[in-house]
């Protein structure tokens, strides 16, 4: 999940003191209430929570998790090129950096420090991570902007959500094992900096949905939705994975 510094906090303020229902991005919220709920439950986040995930289902996720962020990297970098604006299209390119450096060396850093089993060589996309980052490049390729950045905004906000919720449970396995693998990296996305990105993703969503057409908006709640249930298929096939089929 890619994070940045927010790009005008004035703005961000504004539209936080506004009535919920006000909020284009609380009606998302809302409509894909049963899909978080099931992500919520997910055994995988349970047990990385926990730190009783097995070390290899670990690095599996953090394999995917890798390749799925050369690919949001891409998607966020045509977000930006669709931009409105040089604010919006700044904030959607820093993302992108921000997924393409800062995060994919936190992941290389676990991958190579030794801490997790050998890996089996070449990496290659699950079924789910290679379904999710086709749907958005193609979706940030050729949809108009508003329905971009509706797509790519799940991976924002569910991924602080359910950062925010294992961090609060890793901190007992950090207390007991500081060097656990799960609570060091779970903790990163507890950070001041990642919630505020995705504040400010929600408003230049909530900005774009404004000057949308109404056909635009259902196809933003349509995006939305589709990328939050790839959320819960990505998050869930680090521990049930689905072979691809033979060569």
């Amino acid at each position: 999940m890619a994070t940045t510094q927010p790009a005008y906090n004035s703005a961000e303020n504004s539209v936080a003191t506004a009535p919920s229902t006000d909020r284009f991005t609380d009606r998302l919220w809302a409509e894909t209430k049963v899909l978080r709920e099931s992500i919520d439950s997910l055994e995988f986040l349970e047990r990385l929570g926990d730190g009783t995930l097995p070390l290899d289902a670990f690095r599996t996720y953090i394999e995917q998790d890798k390749l799925y962020l050369e690919g949001y990297s891409k998607a966020l970098s045509l977000v930006a090129a669709h931009a409105p604006d040089p604010q919006s299209a700044g904030f959607w390119s820093n993302s992108a950096s921000t997924a393409a450096t800062v995060e994919s060396a936190l992941h290389d850093g676990l991958l190579t420090g030794g801490i997790l089993p050998a890996g089996s060589g070449r990496l290659e996309h699950s079924q789910a991570c290679l379904g999710y980052v086709s749907y958005l490049t193609a979706t940030a390729a050729t949809a108009p902007y508003p329905v971009s950045a509706a797509a790519v905004l799940p991976c924002f906000w569910i991924y602080a959500e359910v950062g925010r919720d294992l961090a609060a449970s890793a901190r007992a396995v950090l207390d007991a094992d500081p060097s656990h693998p799960y609570a060091q990296w779970v903790t990163t996305y507890d950070a001041p900096e990642f919630h505020e990105s995705v504040a400010q993703a929600r408003v230049l969503v909530d900005a774009a949905a404004e000057a949308a057409t109404e056909t635009e908006r259902e196809a933003m709640s349509e995006a939305f939705r589709i990328a939050s249930r790839y959320e819960l298929m990505f998050w869930d096939s680090a521990l049930h994975q689905q072979p691809w089929p033979a060569s």
